[in-house]
């Protein structure tokens, strides 16, 4: 029997993902071609697999410690420490299950009833549905006026208007957006949230894909006041093996690993043993990846500049976001249009948050020939010739 009294209120507010339930809408017309999910077409390399397999012939099929077995915590703070000119301790990881768990865990343990949390938009609503799950309350900032880039500016106010401001979320390079920070704006980011005294939630799961310079990471910048998060979904292709980690500072970790503790234990044991392997021996195994996807970014790009597109600038992840052109139906209405006359699946910039009005997200880790094809059919959705003439 349904009503208010039988469930938990926040979750009954809470939609499943628009993005998924699209997704599945999608799927069901014939000769579909999705650009929806953020899903690499890439496989896990071999010597990841191998890794697995060994583990579980060696009976790796017990509990681990919470955290995840010391190893992985070791190679995994080595592994981000070269990588990124960063200075964590195997006590500062936690292993958690993708970078997924990892946002509610640390959220979890950050967030006191009222507390709030600024959300830079649009970005992967993620972040606002666990702050509410966690208690908190969460205030969107709408970057699109500014290239989607949080200024400082644009911080300070938000902070004086909601005094009760405890964390701002930062992912990037961004999912929808793909766009990235340099050094410079993280340092003026860090000196107002160093000044209120602020944590940063740092999602940088696409640090790897990172097409314009190299990734500076906000755990450099702030390390005393930085949560860390990201995960080998899409710098390995690993994203069914649902491994992510947790960095930060060790009095911060000491109350996270609670959270994470009574969320799920501990992450799958033999895909710890496959995680490890791809942090030790896997240093470079984004870099084929990384030069296919943009390959793919700048055919993409073009194809939908030519058909009348403009789009933020696509500096990092595998994602474009592009603003649909006057006068064609917007939002959900366009992108169901294109999915039935053109058979191309799309996201709609609505389901990011304020300032995704008005564009689509097009994922292109997908394979050249799809993306081509997707291509083509935009560019004639767009002059009036359907996929069913």
């Amino acid at each position: 029997m349904a009503g208010s009294k039988n469930y938990n209120k926040t979750i009954e507010k809470i939609a499943v993902s628009d993005i998924r339930q699209f997704d599945s809408e999608a799927s069901q017309l014939p000769g579909i071609i999705k650009l929806t999910l953020g899903e690499p077409d890439f496989n896990t390399p071999e010597h990841i697999k191998e890794a697995a397999i060994k583990a579980i012939q060696d009976n790796k099929s017990h509990y681990t410690p919470n955290a995840g077995i010391p190893e992985l915590r070791a190679a995994t703070a080595k592994y981000f420490n070269e990588k990124y000119n960063l200075n964590y301790q195997a006590s500062q990881v936690i292993t958690t299950i993708g970078a997924t768990e990892g946002i509610n865990a640390s959220l979890q343990a950050l967030l006191n009833p009222g507390d709030t949390v600024l959300v830079p938009t649009p970005v992967f609503p993620i972040y606002m549905v666990d702050t509410e799950i966690n208690g908190g309350q969460f205030v969107t900032l709408d970057t699109s006026a500014d290239d989607f880039i949080l200024t400082p500016n644009r911080l300070e106010e938000a902070i004086a208007a909601h005094p009760t401001t405890k964390v701002v979320v930062f992912n990037y390079p961004c999912n929808p957006t793909g766009v990235t920070y340099s050094r410079e704006q993280l340092e003026a980011i860090a000196a107002v949230a160093r000044k209120h005294d602020l944590w940063i939630l740092s999602d940088e799961i696409y640090a790897e894909l990172t097409y314009s310079g190299d990734h500076i990471s906000m755990a450099e910048i702030l390390p005393e006041k930085t949560v860390l998060l990201s995960g080998l979904s899409k710098s390995h292709a690993m994203t069914g093996w649902r491994i992510g980690f947790i960095l930060g500072p060790q009095a911060f970790i000491d109350q996270a690993i609670k959270s994470h503790q009574y969320m799920v234990t501990a992450p799958t044991t033999n895909a710890q043993y496959a995680a490890l392997e791809a942090v030790s021996h896997g240093q470079n195994d984004a870099a084929v990846m990384k030069a296919e996807y943009a390959r793919r970014r700048e055919y993409l790009k073009t194809a939908l500049e030519d058909a009348g597109f403009t789009l933020a600038d696509p500096q990092g992840a595998f994602y474009l976001f592009s603003k649909i052109p006057d006068g064609k139906l917007q939002d959900w209405d366009f992108v169901r249009d294109l999915a039935q006359k053109a058979r191309v699946a799309v996201i709609p910039g609505l389901s990011f948050g304020p300032g995704g009005e008005g564009y689509i997200r097009l994922s292109y880790a997908a394979s050249m020939e799809n993306i081509k094809l997707a291509a083509s059919r935009i560019k004639d959705y767009m002059e009036g010739k359907y996929f069913d003439d």
